[in-house]
């Protein structure tokens, strides 16, 4: 494995694919980088959007009857919800990927301390190369949000 940077490392998510761009910062956070992810809103989804939109609702609906802790969460947040794929893709159960989950950072927007640094694009997770129709996260978050059982 490399060996951790001191700088954090600050990839911009606008116009990238929501899947490459996790499992890369995924990767990073395992090896020891800290990694901040910028504008979470403008990452892309590729798929109809109807598609997309209905399994977000599908996804929705799942509760339990049990106690309400012991329930899954469902992020509409963007900036929750991509930090929550990326969880998906490291060792959860283990302590390397519990302490890499926490060196990864996602914000919508560009905060303050941020606006000066220079941010990577991932040019393997560009959406220009898609051929099919996509839908930005902040779009299904909204559509997310507004839905109601």
């Amino acid at each position: 494995m490399s060996k951790a940077t001191k700088e954090p490392l600050v990839l911009d998510a606008k116009d990238q694919i929501l899947g490459r761009l996790a499992s890369f910062a995924a990767k990073r956070a395992i090896s020891g980088d800290t990694v901040i992810v910028l504008n979470a809103e403008k990452a892309v989804i590729s798929g109809r959007r109807k598609n997309i939109v209905e399994e977000a609702k599908r996804r929705l609906k799942t509760r339990t009857l049990a106690t309400q802790s012991t329930a899954p969460m469902h992020q509409r947040r963007p900036d929750v919800y991509l930090r929550r794929v990326v969880r998906g893709m490291l060792p959860w159960k283990k302590a390397k990927g519990k302490s890499a989950f926490h060196r990864v950072h996602v914000y919508m927007g560009i905060p303050e301390e941020f606006s000066g640094k220079a941010s990577v694009k991932i040019p393997g997770a560009d959406a220009s190369k898609l051929a099919t129709p996509y839908v930005t996260l902040g779009d299904l978050a909204s559509e997310m949000r507004e839905y109601t059982e």
